[in-house]
């Protein structure tokens, strides 16, 4: 932690030892995809702006493809991630500098997207919250602090826990997911190279290859597009799973300023093609819930009845629509 050798450490008696694991961490680095140097851009800084930005756009170009070959393993991970949650269990992000960054990003964005409840969907950043904007030096390499970390949440075998590293092998990643192993959790592991440590240590390994980067080992740029792909994938498609849309509409979307009110408004009258004034009086009634006004419009309900359906059916609003047309 910080420079404090752990205790499972070999002790160093000599300068030479001191060498030996920088020199196989030097090898190691250099075997990894996401650190390949492309000589062929070796003279980057002397081509013109539009040249450089169209050699960036093509290699951003071939990330879809890379996403694509792990679509079986991304599909697994959701359906079991979707399970657990259906019980209870909690979505946990971990990672360390751009990978955990994206993973705060990924968990932010879902309250105000889905209506997860707090602590529904949580990111941990090796460093903490100072992290996000600022690099906190040794953070990535703590394994002790992803224990903690974990430990502050008090995981449960419900939750499921998802590391994140472009390089497969920083420590607070592969250590949040062996600790989250451990204790029964379900572990995914988010990695940028094949047979990583991050990817072996998951009971589900996701390692989408992108290549050397056009910046020789500046994993923000394709290996983290990869990520957020990812983990879109993962965040949506769980929260499809559980019932917080309805078709392609954001149902459960929560209203929390002017630009939503609009969309929440917009989104109950493509889901019911109701008149404007019907759409603002069901919103009204439910105190402004999108899914209790599109029931309510579908199924000609009130909003007690609307809400004691969806609370009925999970909230999933598809069946709670299909029960009450029924009656």
């Amino acid at each position: 932690m910080n420079g404090t050798p752990h205790p499972s450490d070999p002790p160093i008696s000599s300068s030479a030892d001191l060498n030996r694991p920088v020199a196989a961490d030097l090898a190691a680095l250099a075997g990894l995809a996401t650190e390949t140097r492309r000589p062929e851009h070796a003279g980057i800084d002397l081509l013109p702006t539009l040249e450089i930005a169209r050699l960036m756009n093509a290699e951003d170009r071939t990330v879809p493809d890379a996403v694509a070959a792990e679509l079986p393993a991304i599909a697994a991970a959701i359906d079991a991630i979707a399970e657990r949650m259906g019980r209870g269990g909690r979505l946990i992000h971990a990672g360390a500098g751009t990978a955990g960054r994206l993973g705060v990003l990924d968990a932010a964005e879902c309250p105000p997207t889905f209506n997860t409840a707090p602590g529904e969907i949580v990111a941990l950043i090796a460093g903490g919250p100072a992290a996000f904007t600022a690099a906190v030096e040794n953070a990535e390499d703590d394994r002790a602090a992803a224990v903690a970390d974990l430990d502050a949440l008090q995981l449960t075998a419900a939750d499921t826990v998802v590391g994140i590293s472009a390089s497969g092998r920083t420590p607070y990643a592969v250590a949040a997911v062996e600790h989250a192993r451990s204790l029964g959790a379900l572990t995914v592991g988010l990695s940028g190279n094949r047979d990583s440590a991050l990817g072996t240590a998951a009971e589900h390994g996701i390692e989408v290859v992108t290549g050397p980067e056009l910046l020789t080992g500046s994993t923000r740029l394709k290996a983290g597009t990869a990520q957020k792909l990812v983990l879109n994938m993962i965040s949506t498609i769980t929260m499809i799973r559980l019932g917080k849309t309805y078709g392609n509409l954001m149902v459960d979307l929560r209203a929390t300023n002017e630009k939503l009110r609009d969309r929440s408004r917009r989104i109950v009258a493509l889901a019911t093609d109701a008149e404007p004034a019907a759409v603002a009086a069901a919103l009204d009634a439910t105190g402004g819930k999108v899914k209790d006004a599109i029931l309510l419009l579908l199924a000609d309900v009130d909003a007690t009845t609307a809400a004691a359906l969806l609370t009925a059916h999970g909230g999933r609003l598809r069946e709670a629509v299909q029960a009450a047309l029924k009656n």
